[in-house]
This record gives C-alpha cells, structure tokens and sequence, in this order.
C-alpha cells in the first residue's frame, strides 16, 4: 500500500480523531465544573438550615413556649414532669379539639418528640409525650 498517495486523507482522519477527543475532554471537563457547581450550592444551602436551625434551637424562651403546653388544658387532666431541658407530661381525658389544639402547639415547638403516644377511649383521648430541647 502507498502512504503517499492517501496523505492527505490520512491527515485529514487524523485531525478528525484529535477534534474528537478534544471535544470529549472539554465536554467531560464541563460537565465535571457543573456537578462540583452543584455540590457546592447544595452544600452552602444546608450549612445555611443548619444555622437557622440552629438560632432557633438555641432560642432562650423555649421553656416559656413549652410551659403553654401546660395551659392549653386544664389542670385536672395535666400530669407534669419537666427535670432541666428534658419534658413528660400525660393528658387523660381529652376532647378531640383540645388534642387538635395539642398537637398543633407541639409540631410547631423546636423541640425533639422522644415519645407520643395517643389513645383514644371512647369520645376521649389519652396523650403521653416526652421531649427534649
């Protein structure tokens, strides 16, 4: 076979298999700046909720807002044990919008649900809840 006679095609595939690689490694070296993009965005949006959470966790009147779960009932149906950063109360008897009202006051709290238990007896409910803060 002469190599003379097909030289310029040969330079001409050549120069097609370089643009080809050349246009693969770009497009990989992109694809890989875009995904680090991306990393790097969703990273920098969960250190920001972390900090959020974070200034909400450490708010000073979180025993104040917890001491409302005291009252949203009566006395009489309200067994109440709070040692330091750590709550257990008990509601016998409730009505079904007492506990509506409960438990919509308890999933707005920043605070960690250890246990809630609900019952229901008949038209009324029983509620045990332990958590921390």
């Amino acid at each position: 076979m002469n190599w003379k006679r097909y030289q310029n095609e040969l330079i001409v595939l050549g120069a097609l298999v370089i643009m080809l690689l050349a246009y693969m490694y770009k497009y990989n070296h992109t694809q890989a700046q875009v995904t680090g993009a991306t990393k790097s965005q969703q990273s920098i949006n969960e250190l920001k909720e972390a900090a959020g959470l974070k200034k909400v966790w450490a708010d000073k009147n979180i025993n104040k807002k917890i001491s409302i779960l005291k009252t949203i009932v009566p006395s009489s149906k309200v067994t109440w044990s709070k040692k330091k950063q750590k709550l257990t109360v008990s509601y016998k008897g409730l009505t079904a919008s007492e506990l509506n009202k409960l438990t919509s006051k308890i999933l707005n709290l920043p605070i960690e649900i250890l246990l809630l238990n609900m019952n229901k007896n008949g038209t009324s409910y029983n509620m045990e809840l332990q958590c921390r803060w």
